[in-house]
């Protein structure tokens, strides 16, 4: 169903001048908000293992569904002969090489599909009643293993009696009774869990290794293809341990699992050294804070000692791979603010090869990026650059080698603000802060400028230097655009991040401020033209800010939570939040809930502030705006409410709506801007 989001009159004049070219920017044109549809970005890129060619996701927007999609691409490993694999006329994803490289698995539509290499056939393996994930490739290349939800059979409590044949009666009711009962992006779910699947590949039907009702996932396989490594919380209390899950061994032979972790805590990501012997895997121990950075620990199956190879590193593992010859490891992580990928040996040493991992998140400068590394050793990844989002690259004798230029012709017709780094000190503790400012187009340090502070979400992400669509398009508009990383952020350690714990919000609003202060002691910033945004994470600091202070001539909060009573009795991550983000349950913390919540600080506001989120948020729902709407109204405060039709929590999901997003909030601004915006400085 297509949904009609008609803009009122006022904000097609602020679309108007988006459009149009700017007297700042030379030469090329800035950005203005369609653009977002000439986007392109690549993701997981997959060495073939004679590491002579890369296959990889190609994303673009597709104008007519306002949908990102994605194709598969190939070229040689020195970038040369790109051509396509598949069409624009399905989505396609997940790339897999067989272990000797004459075919390649991959999902469509959630159906997954393999292509003999040398003939270019294709063949739809089995006709899967749910989506497929996790593929993985068995060593001998005979089978794929997978997982998929595995829905319960259920059927209502109550049956109405008396219905005629072919009566037109009201739907049935929804009956529900279990804890977890939807998910942001997905809606209210089907009853069910993740089991594990094998599927020939040359085609068949699927076998399901696994039952019960727990949910598995994380798969790799033993060298010898005997068994699969996977994990699940199997206490029967799953729902309620949110973070707890368990890695078990599932002989094929026998379907008999073998729980391989004696100790209590998160495991994730389970990986046997080629040669079988040492188990690799991701985790912490779980003491219940609100941030826990994830160790990469290894042990040997004989009975050796486990090791935790990272616990100096005080960096959260996103992801790794065993090196080919077992000796060493490839780990990905952040740290202040930008993607590393670092070779782990297995003595304690460490070599960091990039720190230009990333790129995948177009609309703000978040931290993200795919990587993997062949069976010949080629170490493939996303590149991350503030001036375009990712492409593929690949490291050479630990030199980085770009491949791709997926944007070049976006890049050539577009003049982008530039990006800069800073730290600051806080006034709290004097704690380093790390910030970046993106200067307009034609920017000229003698004028004064109007800035948006834009606030990441989480709280516990990390902003870095890549390539924010949103804040470009702010920029374009005439801003000086500021977002920094203050305290709960990631990628500086887990104490940085917990200095929030069980207290958020709270001094990361001076830090916020603190960086504001510091960009105006420039000299280019008039400090009567400031103007806050941020989401989730970023629309509660934006609600907090404006009851603490009236600075900011406008705000919009995007996606807030207002009531932390009320959102943690209507998120869909309830149970995590309650245990990991409070001392308790909020009717045992009725105190502690309300002296966090901004709805607190309403009785304070006088800044004009705008509300907007998805009316399918589940994450933070928009009950969370309309009190804070309403509460404004009360108040008699200038407001409105945008409410995205049938957006989740990630707004940016259909290019026009972050379209609209940028567009409303660049209208807001302008509705309450002053006349010396953009002023030359005289003084």
């Amino acid at each position: 169903m297509t949904t009609s989001f008609k803009l009122p009159i006022a904000p097609v004049l602020v679309l108007a001048g988006l459009l149009a070219l700017s007297p700042l920017a030379q030469g090329r044109a800035p950005l203005a908000l369609d653009d977002v549809f000439d986007l392109e970005l690549a993701g997981d890129p997959r060495p073939s293992p004679d590491g002579e060619r890369i296959v990889f996701e190609r994303i673009w927007m597709d104008r007519q569904s306002d949908r990102a999609r994605s194709m598969l691409w190939i070229m040689d490993a020195d970038g040369s002969d790109l051509e396509p694999l598949t069409s624009r006329d399905r989505s396609v994803s997940s790339p897999r090489w067989s272990p000797d490289g004459t075919r390649l698995a991959y999902t469509s539509g959630g159906q997954i599909f393999v292509r003999w290499m040398d003939s270019g056939r294709e063949v739809r393996l089995a006709d899967l009643p749910r989506g497929a994930s996790n593929l993985i490739w068995s060593p001998d290349g005979r089978w794929l293993a997978f997982v998929m939800h595995t829905p319960e059979a259920d059927g209502l409590p109550v049956q109405l009696p008396g219905r005629p044949q072919g009566a037109d009666w009201a739907p049935d009711p929804i009956y529900i009774d279990r804890l977890f009962y939807r998910a942001d992006g997905a809606g209210y779910v089907d009853a069910g869990w993740r089991h594990v699947y094998l599927l020939p590949a040359e085609g068949g039907s699927p076998s399901q290794l696994t039952e019960g009702p727990y949910h598995h996932g994380d798969l790799s396989w033993s060298p010898d293809g005997q068994a699969l490594l996977l994990t699940a919380n199997r206490s029967g209390n799953a729902e309620r341990e949110p973070q707890i899950s368990d890695i078990y061994r599932l002989d094929l032979a026998t379907r008999e699992l073998e729980r391989l972790n004696m100790e209590r805590g998160p495991h994730a990501r389970p990986r046997l050294s080629p040669d079988g012997r040492s188990l690799a895997w991701l985790g912490f121990e779980d003491r219940k804070l609100s941030y826990q950075a994830n160790r990469l620990y290894v042990r040997e199956l004989d009975g050796g000692e486990i090791r935790n190879l990272t616990e100096d590193l005080d960096r959260g593992i996103d992801d790794f791979a065993w090196d080919p010859d077992g000796r060493s490891l490839l780990i990905a992580y952040d740290h202040e603010g930008r993607g590393l990928l670092a070779r782990q040996r297995l003595n304690g040493r460490r070599e960091v090869l990039t720190d230009t991992l990333g790129g995948m998140s177009y609309g703000r400068p978040y931290s993200g990026g795919d990587f993997s590394v062949g069976a010949s050793g080629l170490i493939a990844f996303t590149h991350l650059s503030s001036e375009r989002p990712a492409e593929v690259a690949v490291l050479e004798r630990n030199r980085v080698r770009v491949l791709t230029e997926l944007n070049r012709d976006f890049l050539a017709d577009h003049e982008l603000g530039e990006v800069e780094e800073f730290w600051y000190e806080s006034s709290v503790d004097g704690r380093r802060l790390q910030g970046w400012i993106i200067h307009p187009p034609g920017f000229d340090p003698s004028q004064r400028w109007p800035l948006i502070l834009e606030i990441h979400g989480g709280p516990h992400t990390t902003y870095g230097p890549g390539f924010a669509m949103e804040l470009q398009l702010m920029a374009a508009r005439g801003y000086v655009v500021l977002y920094t990383n203050p305290r709960g952020s990631t990628s500086y350690g887990e104490d940085f991040a917990n200095l929030i714990h069980h207290d958020y919000p709270s001094e990361d609003y001076n830090d916020l401020i603190d960086g504001v202060d510091a960009v105006i002691e420039r000299g280019y910033v008039d400090p009567e033209q400031l103007y806050v945004t941020g989401g989730s994470g970023g629309g509660v600091l934006t609600a907090w800010i404006v009851g603490q202070t009236d600075r900011f001539r406008a705000a919009v909060s995007v996606k807030p939570v207002i009531n932390w009573y009320s959102f943690v009795l209507s998120a869909d991550a309830y149970a995590y939040f309650t245990e990991y983000w409070f001392p308790g349950p909020p009717w045992e913390h009725q105190e502690h809930y309300m002296a966090r919540s901004p709805i607190s600080l309403v009785g304070n506001v006088t800044t004009p502030t705008m509300l907007m989120t998805g009316e399918a948020d589940y994450r933070t729902p928009i009950s969370e705006t309309e009190q804070y709407y309403q509460a404004l109204k009360l108040r008699g405060i200038d407001t409105a409410m945008v409410r995205i039709p049938e957006a989740p929590h990630a707004i940016y999901r259909r290019p026009s709506n972050l379209m609209a997003k940028v567009a409303y909030i660049l209208y807001w601004f302008e509705e309450h801007a002053g006349e010396d915006t953009g002023s030359e400085d005289q003084g």
